[in-house]
């Protein structure tokens, strides 16, 4: 009999561990975080993981529509301002409510936390808020605001209560960390592992993951293989290399969507002489991206449609302007430059420099599909039409703060960088402003704009069109800008990325245009 009871108690034990382990979700991230301060870092990986823990007042789902966040309702009640409607019943993390105060106290933070290699200035400069009572706030962009919700679709609330006088590393230890989302912050272990515990006071629907990890592992075959090994239930990021052989795998399931991520390269248009290009005998010379016509060949150099057969295995699409086909604002007119190796060695010619020079393309090592492999193609490319080009490939976190702000006066360090944009908006502004429009952190424009490129044109263009209301007209004002600064060679696309990620049998994923790897959209057992 006491045998019997030992084999039941040992059978329900082993029950209950199991169904504890359902309840755990373990994740392969191809990105680490830097910080789990919502506001110091407007990068996917960032933004990503901190939807876990923080809201949004307007949430974009997997094709970026926009969905009621914290405000259950938004309306403009005239040209200029807009009224939200704030969801009641909502709590922070540690019991408080969640009120007007912290919308209010949130806008106040975001544009001023310190060292930010990229702010979310852009989502609130030149906006107002005002408290109406604790569940309202009207926001107004003093003029014609048609993009105010896509814009704070971007941006997360966080708690008056534990922000005011919080620093970065205030989040990162978890003190500050405190939001309304279906997850709390349990660990931040920069270099190993995030760790979340589900939020059972959650206003919305509960998650059925009790425990959340995720394990940021920058090799992809190192993710494949702890995949398969069942060390994860799920990787982002999956290498293009093993797709296909992992379609075929009948413990495997495979979920995929295009990206709205641009795949491309800036160039130094500011400085007079700059760091990373020299002459073939290794003297200064005068910054060559400054002639129109080198940029151009330089274009003309990148031979797309190979990066994406070859590099990316048919795992992209070929790009011509900021945004794929089908987002509001893009140009019908824009498309991939061609490839054409001696149109580029002549207009290299015409700007005397037909003999070529030196130049550093600095890469991330990581951060994107392939990024050392696309830097090493776009390096031989470019290396065969006369510009000798070496490669330099960094840690994200090293090489986004040196791109950002590591030269002087904080200016961006490198003079020809591969870097990825994926706009947080549904529409071309989220990219043509913080890309193409002149740096200017009062504005809240330029705020990705690592090559500092300044066209008045391009600036006039984009202002005149987020003052309409008139979507076809502003559609039309945003393709005529991007138009322009594309014509003018800006930055130089290279593809779009297609959106991969390899789970266990038995789970699924609703893939999302915007690369978020978000637990709350993974189901099954």
């Amino acid at each position: 009999m006491v045998a019997m009871r030992i084999v039941i108690l040992a059978f329900t034990l082993g029950l209950l561990a199991a169904g504890a382990k359902a309840q755990d979700l373990r994740i392969g991230l191809a990105a680490e975080p830097s910080a789990m301060d919502p506001h110091y870092h407007n990068l996917a990986p960032n933004n990503s993981i901190l939807s876990h823990v923080f809201e949004r007042l307007i949430e974009p789902d997997e094709k970026q529509r926009l969905t009621p966040g914290l405000a259950e309702s938004w309306k403009p009640i005239d040209d200029a301002v807009w009224e939200f409607k704030l969801r009641k019943g909502v709590t922070w993390h540690d019991g408080s409510p969640f009120t007007a105060d912290d919308v209010v106290f949130t806008f106040e933070r975001a544009p001023k936390v310190p060292n930010s290699p990229s702010s979310f200035a852009a989502a609130v400069k030149g906006k107002t808020v005002k408290k109406i009572d604790d569940h309202t706030v009207h926001i107004s962009a003093g003029s014609v605001a048609p993009t105010l919700p896509n814009e704070l679709s971007s941006l997360m609330i966080v708690s008056k209560k534990h922000g005011e006088g919080a620093a970065t590393q205030d989040y990162n230890s978890g003190k500050a960390a405190i939001g309304t989302g279906p997850f709390k912050l349990v660990k931040f272990t920069p270099g190993d592992r995030i760790e979340f515990a589900r939020n059972d006071a959650y206003w919305g629907q509960k998650s059925k993951w009790a425990k959340l990890t995720f394990r940021p592992i920058q090799a992809a075959p190192a993710r494949v293989a702890a995949l398969l090994a069942g060390d994860l239930d799920m990787i982002e990021d999956t290498p293009t290399a093993d797709i296909e052989r992992l379609k075929k795998d009948p413990k495997i399931e495979i979920s995929q969507t295009a990206s709205n991520r641009l795949v491309y390269f800036f160039i130094d248009h500011a400085r007079d002489v700059t760091p990373f290009a020299k002459g073939k005998d290794g003297a200064e010379i005068k910054n060559p991206f400054k002639d129109k016509r080198v940029r151009q060949a330089m274009s003309k150099a990148i031979n797309r449609d190979a990066i994406v057969s070859r590099v990316m295995e048919g795992v992209a699409i070929p790009a011509g302007q900021l945004l794929p086909d089908g987002y509001f604002g893009v140009s019908p007119k824009l498309k991939p430059v061609a490839y054409d190796p001696d149109g580029a060695k002549k207009l290299l010619a015409d700007a005397g420099l037909a003999g070529g020079f030196k130049l550093t393309l600095h890469t991330p090592n990581g951060r994107y599909t392939n990024d050392v492999k696309i830097a090493e193609a776009v390096a031989q490319m470019l290396t065969r039409v006369g510009i000798e080009t070496s490669l330099e490939a960094l840690p994200p976190a090293v090489f986004f703060t040196r791109a950002s702000q590591g030269g002087p006066n904080n200016s961006p360090e490198f003079s020809f960088i591969l870097v990825g944009w994926a706009t947080p908006t549904g529409e071309n502004s989220g990219s043509l402003v913080p890309l193409a429009n002149t740096l200017d952190r009062s504005k809240g424009t330029g705020t990705a704009n690592r090559g500092r490129y300044s066209n008045p044109d391009v600036d006039r263009l984009s202002a005149e069109a987020l003052k309409i209301n008139d979507d076809a007209k502003r559609a039309a004002l945003l393709a005529q800008a991007t138009e322009i600064a594309i014509e003018d060679v800006a930055l130089l696309p290279s593809h779009y990325q297609v959106n991969t990620w390899a789970l266990r049998k038995g789970l699924k994923y609703k893939a999302r245009s915007d690369e978020y790897t978000l637990a709350t959209h993974v189901s099954g057992q």
